[in-house]
């Protein structure tokens, strides 16, 4: 599989940068940005393995920091969901004004409490996001703002991670159509079971096919 891969550095503020890798296999359908949860990077081994499956299902990846270093020492950053959700929005707007993807349709792929940011930006940057997919999410952090959402969304809980499956049902009630709730069979929070992972990323490339669109 031929891809360009890139280290960028995004602009998000006059004096914060962060850093990213764009990979971009040849005739890419759609790009998938990821907003990873809290305490990780886009160096998480699970977004990367997911990420890896996405662009040999023929679509662009983005996985950036939504903390500079510094500000990932703050431990209670991490936990900002309104400034994840800032960040996630401005690198959104940024990836929409590159030439070598703008013409590409978007999506999202939140983990864990990323998906709470995932939803949010999408509730507030409308159409302009086509899909989003949330791993071992917590959407209910976004419950205030999750009838706003246009995107169509898919929810993939583990089997048995039994409290989050009942706050994705919870935060699933609130959503608009389109919408999905997948609980995959024999898995726990992270995925970490034989296979498990690669049928997130199944789940994941099926969805952002049928609604990565332009």
């Amino acid at each position: 599989m031929e891809v360009i891969r890139e280290d960028i550095t995004i602009p998000v503020g006059q004096h914060v940068h962060l850093e990213a890798e764009l990979i971009l296999p040849l005739d890419a359908q759609g790009i998938v940005i990821f907003s990873h949860g809290s305490g990780s990077s886009r160096h998480s081994p699970r977004n990367k393995k997911v990420a890896n499956d996405l662009q040999r299902s023929g679509f662009a990846t983005l996985l950036f920091d939504l903390l500079t270093q510094e500000e990932d020492r703050v431990y209670e950053n991490r936990f900002n969901i309104e400034l994840l959700t800032e960040r996630l929005v401005s690198v959104t707007r940024w990836t929409g004004r590159q030439n070598e993807v703008q013409h590409l349709p978007i999506g999202y792929f939140g983990a864990s409490t990323g998906a709470a940011s995932a939803l949010k930006a999408a509730a507030r940057v409308g159409s302009f996001v086509k899909a989003v997919v949330s791993r071992g999410g917590r959407p209910d952090l976004a419950i205030p703002e999750l009838s706003g959402v246009e995107t169509a969304s898919l929810l993939v809980v583990g089997g048995d991670d039994h409290q989050v499956i009942g706050l994705n049902e919870q935060a699933y009630a609130q959503l608009p159509q389109p919408k999905q709730l997948e609980i995959v069979p024999g898995a726990g929070h992270l995925f970490e079971e034989p296979g498990k992972l690669e049928e997130v990323a199944r789940l994941a490339a099926d969805w952002y096919r049928q609604y990565l669109q332009a």
